[in-house]
């Protein structure tokens, strides 16, 4: 695995901790935190450290091939050994409980070291630093192919609404929702990106307006309730998100505000693209009122990113991470597969 210098996680070099850009920290600082511990694991989690469904999904597979070597030098026996990279895996899938790509993940990691238990500690541990390898991998294959059928939904000057933040910083390489702007700079196209701010976390402010203006994209930041009056001033083509989890009917959970964003988007017959690799999709869940949705510390709202509280200290906050996005306000789901239309449980 050839890294790269901006990858927002990553193995250190003797492969004993991960390296990863702390998103709390930009567009100010650019900074990198050395992970190795397991609560440090899961805060950088929780914390929104590391964020972005694809990008926490590789990031805890390098956190199992790291406990399993932890592990397979406490334990001799395989069964305890498997135990408590058992338990590892729960309590990791419990720091944001919407994004479907962290239980995917783990998944697929405990079931390499299970599908390897008969042989050598040394075998299930390099397995596992393969398959751990191989899930980044694939991820900055996926962000590509993604970004390429996303190119053919605009036309060069387009202006496109963004919401939260899909780019390499929530990924690997390219990003989803932004991957399409990235890849069609670089061949040479131009647009217009208007950039939602997200509150209360600011992701689009922070994140998003950082990786636009860094890959040399016209970008324009605006309040979220601006939306409505951009969008109905005939500047913007096609909405641009990413996704946390989508059901088997197509329902969607993103950041909050992206149902928003989506009512509007219907309101002024403006293309509503949700873009996702296949492994955000959980086709065990039949429909939105089925996925959990993650309510965070209302001190969010009225502290984070502010010198001082904007809000009485007393007063009653409500603070979901996301919402769910109605089948039917989406116009396609865009993954390495391909564009998928209606009806999503069919296609």
């Amino acid at each position: 695995m050839k890294y790269e210098v901006n990858d927002p996680v990553r193995l250190t070099d003797d492969e004993r901790a991960i390296l990863a850009i702390d998103q709390t920290l930009l567009p100010n600082h650019v900074a990198y935190i050395r992970l190795q511990k397991p609560k440090e694991i899961f805060d950088a989690i929780k914390n929104m450290q590391v964020r972005g469904a694809s990008c926490i999904g590789i990031f805890v597979a390098y956190a199992m091939f790291l406990q399993a070597k932890v592990l397979a030098k406490i334990y001799t026996d395989k069964e305890h050994f498997y135990q408590d990279l058992h338990k590892f895996a729960k309590y990791l899938s419990t720091a944001r409980p919407t994004v479907m790509d962290l239980p995917w993940a783990l998944k697929r990691m405990e079931r390499t070291a299970a599908n390897n238990m008969r042989r050598s500690f040394d075998t299930i541990v390099e397995a596992m630093r393969r398959e751990a390898f191989q899930i980044h991998e694939q991820n900055i294959r996926t962000c590509f192919d993604i970004a390429n059928y996303g190119l053919t939904l605009i036309n060069d000057g387009d202006g496109v609404m963004t919401y939260c933040n899909a780019g390499a910083l929530a990924t690997s390489r390219y990003g989803t929702a932004l991957g399409p702007l990235m890849l069609g700079v670089k061949k040479g196209m131009s647009f217009h990106a208007y950039v939602c701010e997200t509150r209360p976390m600011m992701q689009g402010a922070r994140l998003t307006a950082y990786e636009l203006l860094n890959a040399g994209i016209d970008t324009t930041l605006i309040c979220d309730n601006m939306a409505a009056s951009v969008l109905s001033g005939h500047k913007v083509s096609a909405c641009f998100v990413g996704a946390d989890r989508v059901a088997k009917n197509g329902d969607t959970a993103g950041k909050i505000g992206t149902l928003g964003l989506a009512v509007l988007a219907k309101h002024y017959r403006i293309p509503f693209y949700v873009f996702c690799p296949t492994s955000t999709i959980d086709i065990t869940c039949d429909d939105g009122s089925k996925i959990v949705v993650e309510e965070r510390d209302p001190d969010e709202i009225k502290n984070e990113y502010f010198k001082s509280p904007i809000a009485p200290g007393e007063v009653n906050c409500f603070n979901p991470a996301s919402d769910i996005t109605d089948a039917g306000l989406i116009t396609a789901i865009i993954t390495e597969d391909g564009i998928n239309y209606p009806p999503y449980d069919f296609n």
